[in-house]
């Protein structure tokens, strides 16, 4: 197999703190420092958060637009995918960034169960952040909890709520939601393949300590990879990770063992039908 496989990285996410691993980058220039060096270890994408001053998560867009040039400024060429996630903000606070116009962002588009809550995401939500990608030229990556989110997405790039094919990302393993179950992993590539085309691209994304095992499956199939501290700060029982670049190693090794090359953010900006870094 020799298709070029994407790896993402999600470097800080809204739970983490350094309590988990001191590894985990809260302030700006931590999270462009980090960044540099996933992007230097082979992330084509970036998945952003961002936090305030006292490390909690927050949907600030003055804070994003400075990730943003920080980002852009020390990573040319790396795609920017910002979260609109329900942990940082409620409503329309989650799609306050989207003006600036990263690269991508991503979208829940229907809800589900979390650990200890419900992950809300009605229907007028998710119409109004999808429009409001749509208005900046922002690519959507859905984040697929559930194969109701997959269908949901395919009805809104039919009826043209999605403006653009919509880059669909598997999240298993979060406590509640989809666990890590390899049957229903085969059956989302299909469904996947029938609704978007065989060719569509797709990522998948574990949780924790499933982490390598979506890794591995997606490396192996054809996909592409998410990582990070955002998602797990271990590298196994008894590490931490001592960086988000050590994460995006452990896939670029994956990615050695199947034969497939790391996608340099050239390649997976055509890959993903993103236009040229700064056009």
């Amino acid at each position: 197999m020799s298709d070029p496989c994407i790896i993402c990285v999600a470097i800080t996410g809204s739970l983490p703190t350094k309590a988990d691993n001191p590894a985990v980058p809260i302030t700006i220039s931590e999270q462009v420092e980090s960044t540099q060096a996933a992007f230097e270890a082979g992330a084509a994408i970036v998945h952003a958060h961002v936090r305030d001053d006292e490390g909690r998560p927050t949907s600030d867009p003055d804070r994003f637009a400075r990730l943003l040039d920080g980002i852009r400024q020390h990573c040319p060429g790396m795609i920017v995918q910002l979260s609109t996630g329900g942990r940082s903000g409620a409503g329309r606070d989650r799609g306050g960034m989207l003006p600036h116009r990263p690269d991508m962002a991503s979208l829940s588009v229907g809800s589900n169960n979390f650990p200890t809550r419900v992950y809300e995401n009605s229907p007028e939500l998710v119409d109004w952040l999808a429009s409001e990608m749509a208005t900046h030229g922002v690519m959507p990556e859905i984040e697929a909890f559930d194969l109701s989110h997959i269908l949901q997405a395919h009805a809104m790039w039919q009826d043209g709520r999605l403006m653009t094919r919509p880059y669909v990302q598997f999240v298993m393993g979060v406590k509640n939601a989809m666990p890590v179950d390899r049957n229903v992993f085969d059956y989302y590539i299909a469904t996947v393949r029938r609704l978007f085309g065989t060719g569509a691209p797709w990522c998948a994304a574990g949780i924790g300590p499933n982490q390598i095992v979506l890794n591995e499956w997606a490396v192996a199939a054809g996909g592409h990879a998410r990582t990070g501290l955002e998602d797990n700060v271990r590298l196994d029982r008894t590490r931490l990770a001592p960086s988000n670049a050590a994460l995006v190693q452990r896939v670029v090794d994956l990615c050695d063992r199947y034969r497939r090359p790391v996608a340099t953010w050239q390649q997976a900006r055509t890959i993903l039908g993103l236009p040229e870094a700064g056009s």
